[in-house]
């Protein structure tokens, strides 16, 4: 067991705690990158057609499809005007069905072990005790002293953005939140469909119950908070690039020591 320095809203240093066994564990990044892809195609949404999209004309082929002068593909049948005599219901012509149209039976829910989904989250939570790892993701650490970054339960008594904005500056955190308001608008199909600006991902509250702080951290771009029993892959290393800057309440730190797992069950006994 290592320990860590804590510290008040204010920055000061409050004491020392014990970190738990899960910062011990190694940082695995397939198993993070793997645990992420799968974790992020649950919230996919199905796409499919309607069976007879395309279809629902009058058109026949030629009958005898050869000897009249044209190609041998279906027409729209009628007693002249409109589409009479025109290409229909087959694909790669205009109004026509697609060839291979998307499928609603596709399998895109990718299932995860819960053994490999656990040793993925105990290594994200592992690795934000590394400056290097933080800082390899483009977060501006420079002024922090020590990670994990482990503060008082008093952070989960904030309900105002301007606390939150307090409590960032106290912890040399604000540098980080502002790296996000230099990012160049977007260009391209995205644009012209309204999607001119990406919000990256900045600092993460991790605390034992997220109701009050959530909403705090609701008007600051980048920053958010999630309990511990809502914690997962995603929120550690968005975009599946580990690992983002997170910040510890001692509740949360508590939570954590619970965790329960067969690697950490070995790494105990080898103690």
């Amino acid at each position: 067991m290592t320990k860590t320095t804590t510290l008040t809203l204010t920055g000061d240093k409050d004491g020392e705690i014990e970190l738990p066994l899960v910062f011990s564990t190694p940082f695995r990044r397939e198993v993070i990158h793997k645990a992420w892809t799968n974790l992020n195609s649950h919230k996919f949404q199905r796409q499919g057609r309607h069976p007879t999209a395309g279809m629902d004309v009058v058109a026949d082929t030629n009958n005898p499809p050869t000897g009249q002068g044209i190609s041998r593909i279906a027409r729209m049948r009628g007693g002249g005007g409109g589409r009479q005599g025109q290409a229909g219901e087959v694909a790669s012509i205009r109004g026509g069905r697609q060839a291979h149209p998307p499928n609603v039976n596709k399998v895109i829910y990718k299932k995860l072990n819960k053994k490999e989904n656990r040793l993925a989250l105990c290594s994200a939570i592992a690795a934000t005790a590394s400056r290097e790892h933080v800082q390899s993701r483009g977060h501006k650490v420079d002024d922090i002293e020590s990670f994990p970054i482990i503060v008082s339960n008093d952070l989960e008594l904030i309900s105002k953005a301007s606390e939150i904005t307090q409590v960032l500056e106290s912890l040399k955190l604000s540098k980080d939140v502002e790296r996000l308001k230099s990012r160049k608008p977007r260009s391209g199909q995205s644009s012209l469909r309204g999607r001119t600006k990406k919000v990256g991902k900045s600092v993460l509250f991790v605390i034992k119950d997220s109701n009050k702080i959530s909403k705090a951290c609701g008007s600051i771009p980048g920053v958010e908070a999630r309990s511990i029993k809502d914690l997962s892959v995603l929120d550690l290393s968005p975009g599946s690039d580990p690992i983002r800057l997170t910040v510890y309440s001692k509740g949360a730190i508590e939570e954590i020591a619970k965790i329960k797992s067969t690697h950490l069950n070995l790494m105990e006994k080898t103690q």
